[in-house]
């Protein structure tokens, strides 16, 4: 029985990879994940089946399975794309000349960003505050705060909020809160327009 019990704690362990990255203690990586170059905010959950690379990811930000963000990039206005003909290591352990090029550009994901089953965000990309990516979507651009964006490529579909509300979540900082203060203001979590109305009285 306790054989049993170590080999499946060493199966769990080893379905995660996680290479130079700084991850929040209370941040969560479930099942298979990779993490290669990147940081990771305080609950932010990244589900089965994901890899980020290079990526500045906030905090409570909910990454479902099969996400792929950021990873590495290619020239194309070379003669070829393949990395043999730029400086830097490459799986061929072979360059036949060294120009320069950097194939991993940082992608950035904000705080309280979802991004819904086997979403693909291309290196280099910035997703706002606030903003959700539907299922499937292969986010090429940038995505400003409290949008929601779908499709292939992916583009607007609607604002989560008016300009106003947008404006006034993002100045509040919530995720900056430490956990007291938290838990005060989640009495109003499900009312946005109430929340803001009582900061704004506190003030």
């Amino acid at each position: 029985m306790i054989s049993y019990i170590i080999s499946r704690i060493m199966t769990r362990l080893s379905l995660k990879s996680i290479r130079n990255s700084k991850i929040d203690k209370k941040a969560k990586l479930i099942g298979k994940v990779s993490v290669i170059n990147s940081q990771i905010g305080r609950y932010t959950y990244i589900s089965n089946n994901s890899a980020v690379i290079n990526t500045e990811i906030g905090s409570f930000c909910s990454i479902a399975s099969g996400c792929s963000i950021g990873g590495a990039s290619h020239p194309s206005d070379w003669m070829s794309t393949s990395p043999v003909f730029h400086s830097g290591r490459n799986v061929f352990m072979k360059n036949f000349s060294s120009h320069p090029f950097n194939p991993y550009k940082k992608s950035i994901i904000g705080n309280d960003v979802w991004l819904g089953l086997r979403v693909f965000v291309k290196a280099g990309v910035k997703i706002g505050d606030g903003a959700i990516i539907g299922m499937g979507s292969i986010v090429t651009k940038d995505v400003p705060p409290y949008e929601i964006w779908a499709g292939n490529p992916a583009r607007k579909i609607s604002d989560r909020f008016d300009n106003e509300t947008k404006e006034k979540l993002l100045a509040l900082n919530w995720w900056e809160l430490d956990e007291k203060n938290l838990k005060e203001l989640a009495k109003s979590a499900n009312d946005v327009n109430k929340l803001l109305h009582e900061t704004e009285n506190s003030k």
